[in-house]
């Protein structure tokens, strides 16, 4: 969740049929004494009323479930950030227990100088109010690429952070299950601010020997057991030797045009050393990566280790070449387009709607023909038939496994649900439309080079004519010097996007295999307030 994000998830309360109904507000449990019709959702918030305390000023970032405002403390003018979560958005026990257990998780953590601290939480009829510590620096890859000079030096310094942050994490009982650079913010906009981990809404409490199997997190930085349904807290020493190398070259090391091909290349698990700039990267980062990128995680380096391998202990004496100029416009390249993305299924996500999910519990009950409330892998092949999803079998088998959180072999009606929205939200052209017509403000029918770039600049950055450039090559096929409709779904449908949100849409995504089964009108949908 950190400075803005958010989770999803299903909820079970019983109506008749023993079936559960996602748009009631009783959540079976979650309820004051006394009162019937209201749900509960943290332990024990701080007050009631923030207003009493803080004052909301602008819109910082947005999910689909929350909002994150810049607050001010009306007692001393402290600013934080507040993320205000409606209730209306929290449909399922799932989204509760997930907003729960990251507050949680919070207070949890000890205070460092590398972790966003929890200072209150508010709890009303209508919303829930996380008020933390606010960080204006920026993300992680947003200052690299605005220096002039990047080095393993600088990869070192960033990395050792991180680890440190996995490190303390994994002392106090908690695996993030979620480290990427986006994840992590800078304080201030100083050139010492601290680099602080800012989200918390994948991670779990955990015991010594205690296996995961659920699909959670973002598809690039995926340990291969996770994929495999058997994990531990291995996993973030993983995500962070993902983020090590693309801190060293530019890209990611497990790449595909599809999810599916992601998947399978982070089972391989063979990375690539020999792209620029690798030949010029010292060994002993080089043998880092390799120890953290391990496929068995009982021989992956723990964040211990990686603390003590020589390239972290000798971080201030690691190379201070430049990597050169191709890893910095890697960088910025990959982030600009993530943010022409993220622009884009903010439009889409700002028009989602409860009544697009108004026919899911009729279509529930037309599969569960034993009705059981739970629907097996041929009750799902018909059903789907007859909703206009031509899925093969083995995408589908695939799809089932990934629905099926709880791998008991059957969809539950919460589980049914996931898909359901998953494939709407992927298939529904006319969100893709509004999304270009966002862009498309003379209403030319194309996104031209200076409606691409003034979509890019709000933020103040200093995007080069290149990364522009780049941009609109990559996404004008037709090389005509402006993007149609048809070359922006194109890109949106395209698995480029390997700045993924996680939890916000992951269990309608399911994994990382899912979207191969939409190639026919699908969009990478991320979150776009983490």
């Amino acid at each position: 969740m950190g400075n803005c994000c958010t989770t999803p998830g299903f909820s079970e309360k019983k109506k008749k049929k023993n079936r559960p109904n996602p748009f009631s507000i009783d959540y079976g449990g979650n309820h004051r004494s006394g009162v019937t019709d209201k749900l509960v959702v943290l332990k024990d918030p701080t007050g009631r009323d923030i207003s009493e305390r803080f004052d909301l000023g602008r819109e910082l970032g947005r999910g689909e479930f929350g909002i994150t405002y810049l607050c001010t403390e009306l007692e001393t003018g402290e600013k934080y950030a507040c993320k205000s979560i409606p209730k209306k958005k929290l449909r399922t026990s799932v989204d509760i227990d997930d907003v729960r257990r990251e507050v949680e998780i919070m207070k949890h953590m000890p205070k460092h100088p590398n972790i966003v601290s929890l200072k209150d939480t508010y709890e009303d009829d209508t919303a829930v109010n996380i008020v933390m510590e606010l960080c204006e620096g920026g993300e992680l890859f947003d200052r690299i690429v605005a220096r002039g000079h990047y080095s393993e030096r600088a990869a070192a310094a960033v990395m050792k952070t991180i680890v440190e942050v996995v490190q303390i994490c994994h002392q106090h009982g908690v695996m993030h299950r979620d480290l990427k650079p986006e994840n992590f913010l800078f304080a201030n906009k100083k050139e010492t601010a601290p680099l602080k981990a800012i989200d918390f809404g994948l991670s779990v409490f955990f015991k010594h020997g205690e296996r995961f199997n659920e699909i959670v997190g973002s598809p690039y930085y995926m340990a291969p057991e996770v994929l495999k349904r058997n994990y531990g807290p291995e996993v973030d020493v993983w995500s962070a030797g993902v983020i090590l190398y693309i801190l060293l070259c530019g890209v990611p090391p497990f790449w595909a045009e599809t999810e599916q091909g992601v998947a399978q290349a982070i089972i391989r698990s063979v990375v690539d050393f020999k792209r620029d700039p690798w030949p010029k990267v010292s060994d002993n980062a080089k043998d880092l990566v390799k120890k953290m990128l391990d496929p068995d995680p009982s021989r992956r380096y723990t964040a211990q280790q990686v603390l003590e391998h020589p390239w972290l202990q000798n971080a201030k004496k690691a190379p201070n070449v430049s990597l050169g100029e191709t890893v910095k416009s890697r960088l910025k390249q990959f982030s600009m387009m993530n943010k022409l993305k993220k622009k884009a299924l903010k439009v889409v996500a700002e028009h989602l709607s409860v009544e697009e999910v108004a026919g899911l519990k009729e279509a529930f009950e037309m599969m569960d023909s034993g009705k059981k409330g739970k629907i097996h892998l041929e009750e799902l092949r018909v059903g789907l038939h007859k909703l206009g999803h031509q899925i093969p079998d083995d995408d589908l088998q695939i799809l089932m496994e990934a629905a099926d959180v709880d791998g008991d072999g059957t969809l539950s009606y919460g589980e049914f649900v996931a898909v359901s929205v998953h494939l709407r939200k992927m298939a529904n052209d006319e969100h893709l439309h509004r999304a270009f017509s966002f862009f498309d403000r003379n209403k030319s029918g194309y996104i031209e080079i200076e409606e691409l770039r003034d979509a890019l600049s709000d933020d103040g950055d200093a995007n080069t004519e290149e990364v522009i450039s780049a941009i609109m090559h990559d996404v004008d096929a037709d090389k005509d010097g402006r993007i149609s409709y048809e070359e922006f779904a194109a890109m949106m449908k395209a698995g480029t996007d390997w700045r993924k949100a996680s939890r916000q849409y992951s269990r309608e995504r399911f994994n990382s295999l899912s979207l191969k089964l939409m190639r026919d009108g699908s969009v990478h949908f991320a979150n776009d307030g983490r």
